[in-house]
This record gives structure tokens, C-alpha cells and sequence, in this order.
């Protein structure tokens, strides 16, 4: 019998997954939308998340929005970054990445997102000392759901995909982490619970609550 491969490091994704900027973000829109009469369906939102360039919000906007972009989106982008400064990491999520580095595991970050928008946030709420590796959208040509960001964070960890466990919250996020071949578990937050994931991917339906010894239960590392 094949012995399994010792668990050596988790790689989390940053959006959605430590700090719920997707849920934010998305209600910003919902907001700009309704103010000319639309709606922004959650499905078509869904498609973006844990990528980019998979949907463009624009083009369901109404052509004189569209044509005011530039200042729209200025106003937009200030309420979204003022609401997001606000806001607390999940909750559970910094107990789960402390006890992953003293259980001496190691750690490392995997986002599609850039490394300004990431090390800005990760900064505020004192996060960058605990991860040993950030692979950003700034490193790789292919962003999620193209397996190339976690094959580089487990590279740079010195270690082989299948030592790795992916945390994510999207389903684009996810696809990638397994097309690499880590293992992953799902923590899905209000924008992402709706998703269609596999039933057989290992999913904590409530959050970091309890802490890591949940997260390695529910994906089979206990």
C-alpha cells in the first residue's frame, strides 16, 4: 500500500479566503448598478472571482456610465478601499495561520491578485512575517485558475505540490490548487458559498471557528 505524503505547508489564497474583500467589492457594485437601474447578478460576478479579466462589470452598465468611466470608477474604487480598511480578517483566519507555523508547518501565500494590493492589506493587519513565500499575479503569466501560481509557491518552498494543502474560497482558486496537485479545502465565504463545487471537494462550510485541527479533519490530514 501507498503510504501518503506527509503534509509539509498550507498556501492560502488572500481574497475572499483571509480578508473578505470579494463580498465588499461585490456589494459596491450591487450599489453602483441599482443607481442606474440594473442588476448585478451574483452568478455573473462569480465568474471573476479568484481570477482575472473573466468578467468585465462595465458591460452591464449603461452607455453614459460607461462612457463617464475613468470618474466612476475612481469614486468606486475610494469607497470599496475605505470599506476594506475597515474591515477585520475572517474570523478564525489569524489563530489558523499562527497554529500552522507552530505546529511547524510552513507557509505560504498564493493570490491573483498583485503584490501592492495583497502587502498593503496583509501589512495593515500583520500578516507578512508569517508567511515564508508570496506568489502574486506579478510572478506568473497565468493567473488561477491556470495551476501556475501554486506550482510556484510550493517551488519556492523547496517542496513538491503534493506536500502542499490548498486553502481557498473560490472555485477558480481551487481548480487551480488541484490542477497542480495539492490537495485543498474550500472555506467558502458569502460570495462564493453558491458555487458549484464538486461535492467530493473537502469544504468547511462555517469558517475558521475551529482552527486548524478543523481544517486538516475536514481535508483528510487527521
Amino acid at each position: 500500500m501507498t503510504r501518503p505524503v506527509p503534509l509539509r505547508a498550507l498556501i492560502f489564497d488572500f481574497d475572499g479566503t483571509i480578508l473578505d474583500t470579494e463580498t465588499r467589492e461585490f456589494h459596491h457594485w450591487q450599489v453602483l448598478y441599482r443607481t442606474h437601474g440594473r442588476e448585478l447578478a451574483l452568478s455573473d460576478w462569480q465568474r471573476g472571482v479568484g481570477t482575472w479579466d473573466a468578467f468585465d462589470p462595465w458591460a452591464g452598465l449603461p452607455e453614459h456610465v460607461q462612457a463617464d468611466r475613468e470618474r466612476v470608477r475612481a469614486g468606486l474604487h475610494e469607497r470599496i478601499l475605505a470599506d476594506i480598511a475597515e474591515q477585520d480578517l475572517r474570523p478564525g483566519v489569524r489563530a489558523v495561520l499562527e497554529e500552522v507555523r507552530a505546529a511547524g508547518l510552513r507557509l505560504a501565500l498564493a493570490t491573483s491578485s498583485d503584490r501592492a494590493w495583497v502587502t498593503r492589506w496583509m501589512a495593515q493587519h500583520d500578516l507578512l512575517d508569517l508567511f515564508e513565500v508570496l506568489a502574486t499575479r506579478d510572478d506568473v503569466r497565468r493567473v488561477k485558475p491556470d495551476p501556475e501560481l501554486y506550482v510556484l509557491a510550493a517551488g519556492r518552498l523547496g517542496l513538491r505540490p503534493e506536500e502542499c494543502l490548498a486553502v481557498e474560497d473560490s472555485l477558480n482558486g481551487a481548480t487551480a490548487a488541484l490542477a497542480a496537485g495539492l490537495r485543498v479545502v474550500v472555506v467558502p465565504n458569502d460570495v462564493t458559498r453558491t458555487q458549484p463545487f464538486p461535492p467530493e471537494w473537502p469544504r468547511l462550510e462555517n469558517g475558521f471557528g475551529g482552527g486548524l485541527a478543523e481544517v486538516l479533519r475536514v481535508a483528510g490530514e487527521e
